[in-house]
């Protein structure tokens, strides 16, 4: 039986975040997404400077405060990820961006949440913190996380190795907190199973890439289109994490894929020539197969919705 709430952001659309996508994700997609009735979320190191983080907070909390007509579903929250590793030095500038916004929700990913879950939760936001492993979830409870983001095999960008069933199951025994499922979700119908399995929210990342709001470049959202599952390959991605991408990138970069070596193998400065091959490189996770067209974030909402509740 799902365990699954509905107290989580009862306003959506559909149970689901539109994940922060590097290099993916901006103002555009979330303001699709959140328009469309589901989380909008995007990392805060896709806006060049923290100066530029303010302008696109701005704009967000301006456009999506006032468009909303009597009757009408309010917009959902916006979500803005973090990268909490030491060697992020933008992290305490960010930080602040967020909490003088006020960001209703912060994903934090890389390292240990602990020294910014008091800074969220003193100006009324929530935190979801991105884990791997079982050891990794349960650091983050115990730092006081509100929420917990399992990355499945089959997530793009990050990702992880375990089964979402046995990782569930597993969190679920000590966990009783907010869990959000990752790894593939691309239909409503896996939106359904995900809550199902007790997770409050699905993480849908690969799907809405190729959407019409979608920062990615015109080649690589008809790259998308044109892959499935077996073009995508796991290895230490761009910052030395687990990442899934697809292969003719990689081969295209040059760059022979090694696993990850170390409890959190991040190099946030991998150097000029190493980052001028990685530009070239597309992440995608095992959900890819279902990117058929390059439509509004709004249409793929829809089809979606329509799956989920069909």
């Amino acid at each position: 039986m799902s365990t699954a709430r509905d107290d989580a952001w009862p306003d959506l659309a559909l149970p689901v975040i539109c994940a922060p996508m590097f290099r993916v994700s901006g103002v555009e997609l979330v303001l699709g997404a959140c328009r469309a009735g589901v989380i909008g979320a995007f990392p805060s190191l896709n806006a060049r400077t923290s100066a530029q983080l303010d302008e696109w907070l701005t704009i967000l909390g301006s456009q999506l405060k006032t468009e909303t007509a009597p009757g009408q579903r309010n917009p959902a929250p916006i979500a803005v990820n973090l990268i909490v590793h030491r060697t992020n030095k933008r992290l305490e500038a960010d930080l602040a961006v967020c909490a003088a916004h006020r960001v209703p929700l912060v994903i934090s990913s890389v390292g240990d949440p602990a020294p910014i879950v008091r800074v969220v939760k003193d100006y009324g936001g929530q935190i979801y913190h991105d884990v791997a492993t079982v050891a990794h979830a349960r650091k983050a409870a115990a730092a006081g996380v509100d929420g917990l983001v399992l990355l499945c095999a089959g997530a793009g960008g990050q990702t992880g190795t375990l089964n979402p069933f046995a990782f569930m199951d597993e969190v679920r025994r000590f966990w009783p907190g907010r869990v959000v499922l990752s790894g593939g979700i691309a239909t409503g119908h896996a939106v359904r199973a995900v809550r199902e399995l007790g997770a409050d929210l699905a993480y849908i990342g690969t799907f809405f890439m190729a959407s019409k709001e979608s920062m990615a470049s015109e080649d690589h959202k008809r790259l998308l289109v044109a892959s499935g599952s077996g073009d995508v390959v796991v290895g230490a991605g761009r910052f030395g994490a687990l990442t899934s991408l697809l292969r003719s990138t990689v081969e295209g970069a040059g760059i022979q894929l090694r696993m990850p070596s170390g409890d959190i193998p991040v190099n946030m400065d991998p150097g000029k020539e190493e980052a001028a091959r990685w530009e070239l490189v597309k992440t995608a996770g095992q959900g890819v197969g279902m990117v058929r067209d390059i439509v509004p974030v709004a249409s793929l909402v829809e089809r979606l919705a329509a799956e989920y509740r069909g």
